[in-house]
């Protein structure tokens, strides 16, 4: 199985069969006709109707971000129906996290070596089963080992999906259709407390998750229903766990691929730090109503997912990918500077602390899916779910580690949620400019 390569530029690059081992040759050259299919049909429908398709994978890309937050209103309920320490209830939340991040890099060398179909519709069946076990949870216990299974089954949609679009679209083409993900699943982390809020005015934390099992079941169904196979047996990954590993190594030794992976974790970070952080920062120290919040959360939200749109239908037919990835880095690092001045330097209460956070938001609708449509640019399909697992790990492990940071010292701290955002941009801004430089690009393509 070869290591990953890299095309003649940076924005649009396909594998080459050349140097290939006997072995692989054939799995090379039916993904090379599966790419050409893809690039000479451009942003066709993967399989029976295209919306249909695209609202499914977004569906699929949601599941994980709705599976992490949904519930998080209920945590005191939790606390109280299980007579557990807030602290320890916090934990299923952690384990959940790491579900999502460990079931990853689980799924995606299945989806190599199996196709696309069978690992995914496994997933959503335990992920279904799980969310039952946690319905009817004894203890808390119980519960976040339910969690820590539900994160990882529910991550089969997240990564497999980004490994279709490998599978069938390549550079602008494949931008578009993430964009078209994005527009479904990318509210999902940001509103999915919102609605969860909601749910509790009308059932218990128990009847939450009744929605998620509900939620994966119907997924299920579509996902049967919708779906078909997007990579031909002739160009799977044939090996076992020992190959998956060697791929694994392969992916991490490649210095462009490894600088997108960790610039896509660092910028997640960025914005999770965000997520986890201004709750409590604007509530409590700024001391705005529920309803405020809600409304400056959900004006952050336009921004990314406006920002994503663009991207993927304006500027990304115009602009190189490395301009459009240096202007996002570039704007999250000075919302970034911002942040921290109009916090820790000049304190102009909540009118210093909102606007940068809209740029913030904004910048991540452009770097998050350029970074994650030139890392599978440069992996051949059948190692495109290991790839995207590798990504999709990333991410969540980095938004596990900063989650706390913005509460360090048991109380929330403007300041130090400003300190996190500049940390993590500075960090991607850094990844990107000296793993992916265009000269270390070129000779990976040589």
């Amino acid at each position: 199985m070869p290591g990953p390569t890299v095309g003649p530029t940076d924005d649009t690059s396909t594998a080459s069969p050349q140097n290939a081992s006997p072995q692989t040759a054939s799995a090379q050259t039916a993904a090379a006709e599966t790419s050409s299919t893809a690039a000479s049909a451009g942003a066709a429908p993967l399989a029976g109707s295209g919306r249909a398709t695209i609202a499914v994978l977004g569906g699929l890309a949601a599941l994980g971000p709705l599976t992490t937050d949904l519930y998080l209103p209920g945590l005191p309920a939790i606390a109280d129906d299980l007579v557990a320490e807030p602290a320890a209830v916090q934990l299923t939340l952690t384990f959940s996290m790491f579900g999502v991040a460990a079931g990853q890099l689980l799924f995606g060398p299945l989806s190599d070596r199996f196709g696309r179909r069978p690992p995914l519709l496994v997933g959503l069946a335990v992920y279904t089963l799980s969310s039952v076990v946690c319905v009817v949870a004894p203890n808390l216990p119980v519960l976040t080992a339910a969690r820590f299974v539900q994160g990882a089954a529910g991550s089969a949609g997240l990564v497999i999906g980004r490994a279709v679009a490998r599978d069938r679209f390549q550079g602008v083409a494949m931008l578009r259709f993430l964009a078209s993900i994005a527009l479904i699943s990318g509210l999902a982390p940001i509103l999915a407390p919102i609605i969860g809020a909601q749910l509790l005015r009308f059932t218990s934390w128990r009847g939450t998750f009744g929605a998620l099992t509900a939620l994966g079941l119907l997924l299920t169904l579509a996902a049967f229903g919708a779906l078909r196979e997007t990579l031909p047996p002739r160009a799977r990954n044939g090996g076992g766990v020992g190959a998956a590993l060697r791929t694994i190594g392969r992916l991490l030794r490649h210095l462009p691929f490894l600088g997108l992976a960790l610039t896509s974790s660092l910028a997640f970070g960025a914005l999770f730090g965000y997520i986890s952080g201004s709750s409590t920062v604007l509530q409590h120290v700024y001391q705005v109503s529920p309803q405020t919040y809600s409304l400056l959360f959900g004006l952050n939200s336009v921004s990314i997912v406006v920002m994503t749109q663009l991207n993927g239908r304006v500027l990304a037919p115009r602009f190189a990918a490395r301009s459009l990835m240096l202007a996002g880095l570039g704007a999250a690092v000075a919302a970034g500077v911002a942040l921290v001045l109009l916090t820790a330097v000049w304190d102009f209460g909540l009118a210093g602390f909102c606007p940068p956070l809209f740029v913030l938001m904004g910048s991540l609708g452009v770097v998050l899916p350029n970074t994650a449509a030139q890392a599978l640019s440069l992996v051949e399909p059948q190692t495109a779910g290991t790839a995207s697992a590798l990504l999709g790990t990333g991410n969540f492990l980095c938004g596990a580690v900063v989650a706390p940071l913005s509460s360090l010292g048991g109380r929330p701290s403007a300041v130090l949620l400003a300190v996190v955002v500049l940390g993590c941009g500075m960090l991607a801004l850094t990844a990107y400019v000296t793993l992916c430089r265009p000269g270390r690009l070129r000779e990976a393509a040589g």
